[in-house]
Protein backbone atom coordinates (compact mmCIF):
# COMPACT_ATOMS: atom_id res chain seq x y z
CA UNK A 1 0.00 0.00 0.00
CA UNK A 2 0.86 3.50 -0.65
CA UNK A 3 2.87 4.69 2.32
CA UNK A 4 1.57 8.77 2.31
CA UNK A 5 -2.33 8.82 3.35
CA UNK A 6 -5.10 7.68 1.39
CA UNK A 7 -7.37 10.43 1.51
CA UNK A 8 -11.21 10.17 0.00
CA UNK A 9 -9.79 11.72 -3.25
CA UNK A 10 -6.76 12.72 -5.50
CA UNK A 11 -7.10 15.49 -7.72
CA UNK A 12 -6.86 14.27 -11.45
CA UNK A 13 -4.42 15.89 -13.69
CA UNK A 14 -3.35 16.43 -17.15
CA UNK A 15 -0.16 15.49 -18.97
CA UNK A 16 2.55 17.92 -18.02
CA UNK A 17 4.39 17.81 -21.03
CA UNK A 18 1.21 18.67 -22.43
CA UNK A 19 0.14 21.73 -20.30
CA UNK A 20 3.64 23.26 -20.54
CA UNK A 21 3.19 23.99 -24.49
CA UNK A 22 0.01 25.71 -23.43
CA UNK A 23 1.76 27.81 -20.65
CA UNK A 24 4.58 29.01 -23.02
CA UNK A 25 1.67 30.32 -25.47
CA UNK A 26 -0.18 32.41 -22.53
CA UNK A 27 3.50 33.57 -21.53
CA UNK A 28 4.41 34.73 -25.29
CA UNK A 29 0.91 36.36 -25.58
CA UNK A 30 0.28 38.00 -21.56
CA UNK A 31 -2.83 37.60 -21.82
CA UNK A 32 -3.51 36.12 -18.43
CA UNK A 33 -7.56 36.93 -17.72
CA UNK A 34 -10.12 38.65 -19.01
CA UNK A 35 -11.99 36.55 -21.58
CA UNK A 36 -9.19 35.48 -23.44
CA UNK A 37 -8.99 32.87 -26.16
CA UNK A 38 -8.56 29.83 -23.89
CA UNK A 39 -11.52 30.69 -21.77
CA UNK A 40 -13.31 31.27 -25.04
CA UNK A 41 -12.24 28.10 -26.40
CA UNK A 42 -12.92 26.57 -23.24
CA UNK A 43 -16.70 27.64 -22.72
CA UNK A 44 -17.44 26.13 -26.43
CA UNK A 45 -15.48 23.02 -25.46
CA UNK A 46 -17.38 22.39 -22.71
CA UNK A 47 -20.61 23.15 -24.13
CA UNK A 48 -20.33 20.53 -26.83
CA UNK A 49 -18.74 18.27 -24.70
CA UNK A 50 -21.55 18.55 -21.81
CA UNK A 51 -24.48 18.50 -24.68
CA UNK A 52 -25.38 22.44 -23.05
CA UNK A 53 -26.41 25.57 -24.90
CA UNK A 54 -24.61 28.01 -22.93
CA UNK A 55 -21.18 27.83 -20.40
CA UNK A 56 -20.22 30.49 -18.55
CA UNK A 57 -17.04 29.98 -16.51
CA UNK A 58 -16.08 30.66 -13.12
CA UNK A 59 -13.20 31.13 -10.49
CA UNK A 60 -15.17 28.67 -8.18
CA UNK A 61 -18.71 27.25 -7.82
CA UNK A 62 -19.74 29.18 -4.62
CA UNK A 63 -18.93 32.66 -7.06
CA UNK A 64 -21.08 30.90 -9.96
CA UNK A 65 -24.11 29.70 -7.00
CA UNK A 66 -24.08 33.85 -5.62
CA UNK A 67 -24.13 34.73 -9.38
CA UNK A 68 -26.75 32.85 -10.46
CA UNK A 69 -29.31 33.81 -7.70
CA UNK A 70 -28.10 37.33 -8.65
CA UNK A 71 -29.14 36.90 -12.29
CA UNK A 72 -32.70 35.40 -11.43
CA UNK A 73 -32.90 37.90 -8.72
CA UNK A 74 -33.82 35.46 -6.17
CA UNK A 75 -35.80 37.14 -3.06
CA UNK A 76 -37.31 35.92 0.21
CA UNK A 77 -37.53 32.39 1.01
CA UNK A 78 -35.72 29.34 -1.72
CA UNK A 79 -36.57 25.84 -0.50
CA UNK A 80 -33.28 24.10 -0.06
CA UNK A 81 -31.28 20.50 1.50
CA UNK A 82 -29.69 20.49 4.88
CA UNK A 83 -27.13 17.67 3.35
CA UNK A 84 -24.85 19.52 1.22
CA UNK A 85 -21.47 21.23 1.24
CA UNK A 86 -22.33 24.59 3.17
CA UNK A 87 -21.52 26.46 -0.20
CA UNK A 88 -24.86 25.82 -1.17
CA UNK A 89 -26.53 27.61 1.82
CA UNK A 90 -23.56 29.99 2.08
CA UNK A 91 -24.81 31.52 -1.37
CA UNK A 92 -28.60 32.16 -0.21
CA UNK A 93 -26.91 34.04 2.76
CA UNK A 94 -24.86 36.29 0.87
CA UNK A 95 -27.75 37.46 -1.22
CA UNK A 96 -29.79 38.33 1.77
CA UNK A 97 -31.96 35.09 0.77
CA UNK A 98 -33.83 32.83 3.84
CA UNK A 99 -32.79 29.12 3.42
CA UNK A 100 -36.00 26.70 3.84
CA UNK A 101 -34.54 23.27 4.53
CA UNK A 102 -36.75 20.27 3.39
CA UNK A 103 -35.72 16.94 4.65
CA UNK A 104 -34.14 14.06 2.19
CA UNK A 105 -34.82 10.97 0.85
CA UNK A 106 -33.04 8.02 1.72
CA UNK A 107 -32.73 6.67 -1.22
CA UNK A 108 -30.05 8.35 -2.84
CA UNK A 109 -29.71 11.59 0.19
CA UNK A 110 -31.46 14.35 -2.34
CA UNK A 111 -34.27 16.70 -1.32
CA UNK A 112 -37.78 15.01 -1.08
CA UNK A 113 -39.77 16.27 -3.68
CA UNK A 114 -42.66 15.14 -2.17
CA UNK A 115 -42.22 17.67 0.84
CA UNK A 116 -41.82 20.67 -1.02
CA UNK A 117 -44.85 22.02 -1.44
CA UNK A 118 -45.51 21.13 2.13
CA UNK A 119 -42.82 24.19 2.60
CA UNK A 120 -43.77 26.47 -0.13
CA UNK A 121 -45.16 29.90 1.28
CA UNK A 122 -46.20 33.34 -0.24
CA UNK A 123 -42.23 34.29 0.18
CA UNK A 124 -41.18 31.33 -1.62
CA UNK A 125 -39.55 32.44 -4.50
CA UNK A 126 -37.02 29.13 -5.76
CA UNK A 127 -35.74 25.75 -5.51
CA UNK A 128 -32.25 24.89 -4.85
CA UNK A 129 -31.75 20.88 -5.05
CA UNK A 130 -28.48 19.13 -5.09
CA UNK A 131 -27.59 16.62 -7.16
CA UNK A 132 -25.95 14.69 -4.09
CA UNK A 133 -23.04 12.58 -5.29
CA UNK A 134 -24.05 12.89 -8.95
CA UNK A 135 -27.56 11.25 -8.37
CA UNK A 136 -30.23 13.23 -10.26
CA UNK A 137 -32.84 14.67 -8.35
CA UNK A 138 -36.24 14.15 -9.15
CA UNK A 139 -36.06 16.82 -11.88
CA UNK A 140 -39.89 16.06 -12.97
CA UNK A 141 -41.44 16.40 -10.24
CA UNK A 142 -39.07 19.24 -9.12
CA UNK A 143 -40.39 21.03 -12.27
CA UNK A 144 -43.94 20.11 -12.04
CA UNK A 145 -44.10 21.49 -9.01
CA UNK A 146 -41.96 24.80 -10.13
CA UNK A 147 -44.27 25.39 -12.86
CA UNK A 148 -47.41 25.23 -10.18
CA UNK A 149 -46.44 27.44 -7.84
CA UNK A 150 -44.30 30.07 -10.37
CA UNK A 151 -40.95 29.28 -9.00
CA UNK A 152 -37.26 29.39 -10.40
CA UNK A 153 -35.26 26.24 -10.31
CA UNK A 154 -31.57 26.73 -9.86
CA UNK A 155 -29.40 23.52 -8.92
CA UNK A 156 -26.51 22.79 -7.48
CA UNK A 157 -24.68 20.40 -9.57
CA UNK A 158 -21.14 20.62 -8.09
CA UNK A 159 -21.08 16.10 -8.16
CA UNK A 160 -23.10 16.22 -11.39
CA UNK A 161 -20.48 16.79 -14.12
CA UNK A 162 -20.96 14.51 -17.01
CA UNK A 163 -24.04 13.15 -15.43
CA UNK A 164 -26.86 12.17 -17.91
CA UNK A 165 -30.84 11.38 -17.30
CA UNK A 166 -32.69 9.56 -19.78
CA UNK A 167 -29.84 9.92 -22.46
CA UNK A 168 -29.15 13.65 -21.96
CA UNK A 169 -27.29 16.15 -19.67
CA UNK A 170 -29.22 16.58 -16.38
CA UNK A 171 -27.52 20.02 -16.54
CA UNK A 172 -30.03 20.85 -18.51
CA UNK A 173 -32.81 20.96 -15.93
CA UNK A 174 -34.16 23.88 -14.27
CA UNK A 175 -33.70 27.49 -14.91
CA UNK A 176 -29.59 27.09 -14.58
CA UNK A 177 -27.60 24.79 -12.98
CA UNK A 178 -23.99 25.55 -11.35
CA UNK A 179 -20.87 23.10 -11.70
CA UNK A 180 -17.77 23.33 -9.46
CA UNK A 181 -14.56 22.45 -10.59
CA UNK A 182 -12.48 22.09 -7.57
CA UNK A 183 -9.73 19.84 -7.43
CA UNK A 184 -11.50 17.24 -5.04
CA UNK A 185 -14.27 16.93 -7.92
CA UNK A 186 -14.35 14.31 -10.76
CA UNK A 187 -13.81 17.11 -12.97
CA UNK A 188 -11.46 20.03 -11.84
CA UNK A 189 -9.39 23.11 -13.15
CA UNK A 190 -7.76 23.19 -9.59
CA UNK A 191 -10.37 25.61 -8.82
CA UNK A 192 -13.14 27.02 -10.88
CA UNK A 193 -16.71 26.70 -11.09
CA UNK A 194 -19.49 27.18 -14.41
CA UNK A 195 -23.30 28.25 -14.88
CA UNK A 196 -25.03 26.31 -17.59
CA UNK A 197 -28.12 28.49 -19.25
CA UNK A 198 -30.48 28.08 -22.20
CA UNK A 199 -30.17 31.11 -24.34
CA UNK A 200 -27.45 33.94 -25.10
CA UNK A 201 -29.52 36.25 -23.48
CA UNK A 202 -28.80 34.93 -19.73
CA UNK A 203 -25.69 34.15 -20.70
CA UNK A 204 -24.36 37.67 -21.35
CA UNK A 205 -26.75 39.13 -18.00
CA UNK A 206 -24.26 36.26 -16.43
CA UNK A 207 -20.97 37.00 -17.93
CA UNK A 208 -21.63 41.18 -16.98
CA UNK A 209 -22.05 39.69 -13.36
CA UNK A 210 -19.35 37.92 -13.25
CA UNK A 211 -16.99 40.48 -14.52
CA UNK A 212 -17.81 44.00 -12.35
CA UNK A 213 -20.81 44.43 -14.43
CA UNK A 214 -18.85 46.15 -17.35
CA UNK A 215 -20.28 46.62 -20.67
CA UNK A 216 -17.56 48.28 -22.55
CA UNK A 217 -14.67 50.78 -21.62
CA UNK A 218 -17.01 53.48 -19.88
CA UNK A 219 -20.50 51.16 -19.17
CA UNK A 220 -21.33 49.39 -16.22
CA UNK A 221 -24.78 47.59 -16.27
CA UNK A 222 -25.35 45.97 -12.97
CA UNK A 223 -23.37 45.99 -9.58
CA UNK A 224 -21.39 42.44 -10.57
CA UNK A 225 -18.39 40.78 -9.01
CA UNK A 226 -14.82 39.84 -9.89
CA UNK A 227 -15.62 35.89 -10.36
CA UNK A 228 -13.82 35.21 -13.44
CA UNK A 229 -11.53 32.14 -14.77
CA UNK A 230 -8.08 32.91 -16.02
CA UNK A 231 -6.57 31.88 -19.09
CA UNK A 232 -4.47 29.55 -17.40
CA UNK A 233 -7.12 27.66 -15.23
CA UNK A 234 -9.05 27.62 -18.84
CA UNK A 235 -6.45 25.81 -20.43
CA UNK A 236 -5.60 23.62 -18.15
CA UNK A 237 -9.51 23.16 -18.43
CA UNK A 238 -9.61 22.08 -22.24
CA UNK A 239 -7.08 19.14 -21.44
CA UNK A 240 -8.26 18.15 -19.10
CA UNK A 241 -11.71 16.98 -21.25
CA UNK A 242 -9.28 14.69 -23.16
CA UNK A 243 -8.74 12.25 -19.87
CA UNK A 244 -12.43 12.64 -18.80
CA UNK A 245 -13.79 9.68 -20.23
CA UNK A 246 -10.71 7.37 -19.40
CA UNK A 247 -11.18 8.99 -15.55
CA UNK A 248 -14.36 7.75 -15.23
CA UNK A 249 -13.56 4.05 -16.33
CA UNK A 250 -11.00 4.14 -13.84
CA UNK A 251 -13.37 5.21 -11.45
CA UNK A 252 -16.46 2.22 -12.41
CA UNK A 253 -13.86 0.01 -11.70
CA UNK A 254 -13.23 1.29 -7.68
CA UNK A 255 -17.26 1.76 -7.58
CA UNK A 256 -17.43 -2.20 -8.75
CA UNK A 257 -14.92 -3.35 -6.70
CA UNK A 258 -16.04 -1.73 -3.89
CA UNK A 259 -19.62 -3.45 -4.19
CA UNK A 260 -18.19 -6.80 -4.98
CA UNK A 261 -16.61 -6.54 -2.11
CA UNK A 262 -19.34 -5.13 0.70
CA UNK A 263 -22.38 -6.88 -0.46
CA UNK A 264 -22.63 -9.54 2.07
CA UNK A 265 -21.57 -7.08 4.95
CA UNK A 266 -25.20 -6.67 6.93
CA UNK A 267 -25.45 -3.54 8.74
CA UNK A 268 -23.28 -1.59 5.44
CA UNK A 269 -25.46 -0.39 2.85
CA UNK A 270 -23.77 1.78 -0.45
CA UNK A 271 -25.86 3.20 -3.41
CA UNK A 272 -26.28 1.44 -7.03
CA UNK A 273 -26.26 3.43 -10.20
CA UNK A 274 -29.69 5.17 -10.45
CA UNK A 275 -32.31 3.64 -13.28
CA UNK A 276 -31.95 5.73 -16.72
CA UNK A 277 -28.55 7.34 -15.09
CA UNK A 278 -24.93 7.66 -17.11
CA UNK A 279 -23.30 7.91 -13.78
CA UNK A 280 -19.57 9.82 -13.29
CA UNK A 281 -18.91 7.95 -9.82
CA UNK A 282 -18.01 10.82 -8.43
CA UNK A 283 -18.22 9.13 -4.52
CA UNK A 284 -18.47 6.21 -2.80
CA UNK A 285 -20.92 6.41 0.53
CA UNK A 286 -21.17 3.77 2.45
CA UNK A 287 -23.85 3.92 4.89
CA UNK A 288 -23.54 2.00 8.47
CA UNK A 289 -25.91 1.13 10.27
CA UNK A 290 -24.98 0.71 13.70
CA UNK A 291 -28.00 -1.66 14.69
CA UNK A 292 -26.76 -4.12 12.22
CA UNK A 293 -23.43 -4.35 11.39
CA UNK A 294 -22.51 -3.27 15.67
CA UNK A 295 -20.44 -0.98 15.45
CA UNK A 296 -20.82 3.01 14.64
CA UNK A 297 -20.22 5.10 11.52
CA UNK A 298 -17.42 6.70 13.66
CA UNK A 299 -15.73 3.58 14.50
CA UNK A 300 -15.34 2.27 10.88
CA UNK A 301 -13.82 6.16 10.44
CA UNK A 302 -11.52 6.30 13.25
CA UNK A 303 -10.71 2.23 12.41
CA UNK A 304 -9.86 2.87 8.47
CA UNK A 305 -7.43 5.76 9.76
CA UNK A 306 -5.45 3.21 12.02
CA UNK A 307 -4.61 1.80 8.16
CA UNK A 308 -3.87 5.59 6.67
CA UNK A 309 -6.92 5.18 4.98
CA UNK A 310 -9.28 8.66 5.57
CA UNK A 311 -12.31 8.88 4.46
CA UNK A 312 -14.44 11.98 4.76
CA UNK A 313 -18.15 11.98 6.70
CA UNK A 314 -20.06 13.82 3.73
CA UNK A 315 -21.87 15.68 4.89
CA UNK A 316 -21.37 15.97 8.58
CA UNK A 317 -22.71 17.46 10.49
CA UNK A 318 -25.98 19.07 8.49
CA UNK A 319 -26.00 22.64 7.06
CA UNK A 320 -29.02 23.08 9.25
CA UNK A 321 -26.90 21.92 12.46
CA UNK A 322 -24.31 25.12 12.08
CA UNK A 323 -24.42 28.14 13.93
CA UNK A 324 -25.68 30.40 11.17
CA UNK A 325 -28.98 28.55 10.27
CA UNK A 326 -29.89 26.15 13.65
CA UNK A 327 -31.86 28.71 14.53
CA UNK A 328 -34.50 28.41 11.12
CA UNK A 329 -37.79 27.14 11.72
CA UNK A 330 -37.12 24.72 9.25
CA UNK A 331 -33.82 23.71 10.61
CA UNK A 332 -35.91 21.24 12.71
CA UNK A 333 -37.69 17.87 12.29
CA UNK A 334 -35.16 16.58 9.21
CA UNK A 335 -35.31 13.29 10.50
CA UNK A 336 -34.10 11.32 7.49
CA UNK A 337 -31.35 13.40 6.66
CA UNK A 338 -30.03 13.67 10.51
CA UNK A 339 -29.96 9.69 10.52
CA UNK A 340 -28.47 9.53 7.39
CA UNK A 341 -25.16 12.47 8.48
CA UNK A 342 -24.97 9.86 11.43
CA UNK A 343 -24.49 6.55 8.85
CA UNK A 344 -22.20 8.36 6.02
CA UNK A 345 -18.37 7.77 4.80
CA UNK A 346 -17.70 8.52 1.86
CA UNK A 347 -14.93 6.21 1.21
CA UNK A 348 -11.48 6.85 -1.17
CA UNK A 349 -11.98 7.34 -4.60
CA UNK A 350 -10.04 8.28 -7.90
CA UNK A 351 -9.07 6.74 -10.99
CA UNK A 352 -5.16 5.29 -9.83
CA UNK A 353 -6.33 3.89 -6.27
CA UNK A 354 -4.78 0.92 -5.85
CA UNK A 355 -6.85 -2.17 -6.08
CA UNK A 356 -5.19 -3.31 -2.53
CA UNK A 357 -6.61 0.09 -0.96
CA UNK A 358 -10.27 -0.85 -1.76
CA UNK A 359 -9.21 -5.17 -0.30
CA UNK A 360 -7.63 -3.13 3.25
CA UNK A 361 -11.02 -1.49 3.10
CA UNK A 362 -13.11 -4.56 2.63
CA UNK A 363 -10.70 -6.38 4.61
CA UNK A 364 -11.50 -3.77 7.63
CA UNK A 365 -15.53 -3.79 7.66
CA UNK A 366 -15.54 -7.57 7.46
CA UNK A 367 -12.87 -7.73 10.24
CA UNK A 368 -15.22 -5.74 12.38
CA UNK A 369 -18.31 -7.02 11.23
CA UNK A 370 -16.75 -10.36 12.47
CA UNK A 371 -15.92 -9.10 15.86
CA UNK A 372 -19.45 -8.07 15.88
CA UNK A 373 -20.34 -11.59 15.63
CA UNK A 374 -18.30 -13.03 17.44
CA UNK A 375 -18.97 -10.97 20.61
CA UNK A 376 -22.82 -11.58 19.88
CA UNK A 377 -22.54 -15.43 19.61
CA UNK A 378 -20.10 -15.49 23.28
CA UNK A 379 -23.53 -13.65 24.74
CA UNK A 380 -26.08 -15.82 23.11
CA UNK A 381 -23.69 -18.65 24.61
CA UNK A 382 -23.52 -17.16 28.11
CA UNK A 383 -26.95 -16.47 28.38
CA UNK A 384 -27.79 -20.31 27.31
CA UNK A 385 -25.58 -21.39 30.08
CA UNK A 386 -27.18 -19.59 32.65
CA UNK A 387 -30.39 -20.99 31.85
CA UNK A 388 -29.39 -24.74 31.63
CA UNK A 389 -27.57 -23.46 35.18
Amino acid sequence: MEKHKILVTRPQLPPLNEFIPLLEDIWDSRWLTNNGKYHQEFEKQLAVFLGVPYVSLFSNGTLALMAALQCLKIKGEVITTPFSFVATTHSLWWNGIKPVFVDIEADYCNLDAKLIEAAITPETTAILPVHVYGNPCDVDEIQNLADRYGLRVIYDAAHAFGVKYKGSSVLNYGDLSILSFHATKVFNTIEGGAIICHDLKTKKRIDYLKNFGIADETTVVAPGINAKMNELQAAYGILQLKYFDSAIDGRQHITEKYRDGLKDIEGVRYLENPVDVDYNYSYFPVFIDESEFGRSRDDVYEELKKHNIYGRRYFYPLISEFSTYRGLPSAKGLDIAYEISRQVICLPLYPDLPDEVVDTVVSVLKGMARVESREIAVKILSQIKRKME
